[in-house]
């Protein structure tokens, strides 16, 4: 059903400039990449592709991609967190759900948990939105280790030079 409007030609694209400091999309016509070389490895079973590094507001998008079964980590996030399943399947040792290809996931600020890969899957691939930072810790809440941004784009500079694509290739998602 089509909206009203008064606009004479609706089909007319926008005609104004955009504001002058507005950033510039990103636009990624391959998200699941063929060049094994776009996913940033993590360890030799985990990796992830970059989507958008925001580091003005302290947030990114990622495909999180683990092809491995068993505990991946056990982290906190001070932040909201959202994904959504592509392939495979994953579940979170404190509570009772799975979250499954096609499912969608919302981590409220607060949660702590431990990401389990079940036995049966080959490969799991989520999109993945962190708001500010992933804390590693210890059953006892110790904190082991962080991601955040910034670390995710040093991880991907120094990818991204090593595999030939030249350290500047992760600009295009950084904004």
């Amino acid at each position: 059903m089509p909206l009203e409007t008064d606009d004479e030609n609706p089909m007319t694209p926008y005609q104004l400039p955009f504001p002058k400091d507005a950033q510039e999309e990103i636009v990624v016509p391959n998200a699941i990449p063929e060049d094994e070389r776009i996913w940033v490895p993590q360890t030799e079973t985990v990796s992830f592709r970059p989507l958008c590094l925001s580091r003005s507001q302290g947030y990114w998008t990622n495909l999180l991609r683990v092809r491995q079964s068993g505990v991946l980590s056990r982290h906190r996030h001070p932040q909201p967190v959202h994904g959504f399943v592509l392939k495979g399947r994953w579940h979170y040792l404190e509570h009772d759900w799975v979250a499954s290809e096609g499912g969608y996931v919302y981590e409220p600020p607060g949660e702590t948990h431990t990401l389990v890969v079940p036995e049966d899957v080959e490969e799991m691939i989520t999109y993945f939105t962190v708001n500010g930072a992933m804390v590693y810790v210890d059953p006892y809440g110790k904190v082991l280790g962080y991601e955040d941004v910034f670390t995710k784009i040093e991880m991907c500079r120094d990818h991204y030079a090593a595999v030939g694509l030249g350290a500047d290739y992760v600009d295009q998602f950084i904004r």
